[in-house]
């Protein structure tokens, strides 16, 4: 297994905190030798699409995905429109700034099996609009420690399965799966949900960080890679091997440590440990 340098990966914009404007966190990107950015909408707010576009082209980045979904299960049936077509907009605005996917964080209800059902219709809704313009939509289940909160998809194999029921075999799918393996390393089934992703091309991304042990913070205390209990190599291999030729994304959730450092001193040492520890 080849040994990953910045050009093979890329940076979600929430590793580094959000501690600068977006024109500044492109240019540390690229700076480094990243060869992708992963921006998030609040990140959007007050700025023009176009000139953050123009920026992220010019300095050679790919965007690898657009974050995030507005939730889309809600409790009146006038919430569960205006949050679907929000995301209709949001999508737009993904394909304004070149994005590959939109990474979908579906949310949740205290009636599980509701959401999972208007998270099926939802998605089934935006399938169109993100096909008309070539934004790939990528579910991203959550550790099953968010099913209160922030997904009611919590198993790949879940996400694969309303893949499947929404779009149905396809030789191109709009549809698919982020593979993030703070969510999903712990999974018994897990070679085989990647096996599986794989033969049917619905692995849109891979996110990386580690999972701290002890951990003070489910949400905010992400490890760097390296410095928890994921096997990152053997999930690497294995995202590789069923054919994912995509970049590595760092994605580090960390307001407890990485989020206080400068950002230059963090993605120094994500160069460091993507060589030694994914």
């Amino acid at each position: 297994m080849r040994t990953l340098e910045a050009k093979d990966c890329a940076i979600n914009t929430a590793t580094l905190g959000f501690q600068a404007p977006i024109n500044l966190v492109i240019d540390a990107v690229a700076r480094h030798g990243f060869a992708g950015i992963a921006p998030w909408r609040r990140e959007m707010e007050g700025q023009s699409l176009k000139v953050v576009a123009k920026q992220i082209r010019d300095s050679g980045l790919q965007v690898t995905g657009y974050c995030r979904s507005t939730y889309i299960p809600a409790n009146t049936r006038a919430e569960f429109v205006a949050n679907i077509e929000n995301n209709k907009l949001a999508l737009n605005d993904a394909a304004e700034l070149g994005a590959q996917s939109f990474v979908m964080v579906v949310g949740t209800l205290r009636d599980l099996s509701s959401a999972r059902a208007q998270v099926r219709e939802g998605v089934a809704m935006m399938l169109e609009h993100a096909r008309d313009l070539n934004v790939k939509l990528a579910l991203e289940p959550l550790h099953p420690v968010y099913a209160a909160d922030r997904s009611c998809i919590t198993l790949a194999e879940e996400a694969l399965d309303m893949c499947d029921a929404i779009e149905g075999p396809v030789a191109d799918p709009q549809l698919g799966i982020f593979v993030d393996a703070y969510h999903l390393w712990w999974s018994a089934t897990l070679k085989r949900d990647i096996e599986r992703a794989g033969k049917a091309k619905r692995i849109f991304g891979f996110h990386i960080s580690d999972w701290l042990n002890p951990t003070v913070d489910i949400l905010n205390d992400r490890g760097m890679m390296g410095d928890g209990v994921i096997d990152l190599k053997s999930i690497r291999q294995i995202v590789e091997d069923v054919g994912y030729e995509g970049l590595v994304e760092t994605e580090i959730f960390s307001s407890h440590n990485w989020w206080k450092k400068p950002m230059d001193e963090t993605l120094l040492v994500i160069i460091e440990r993507i060589k030694t520890s994914v």
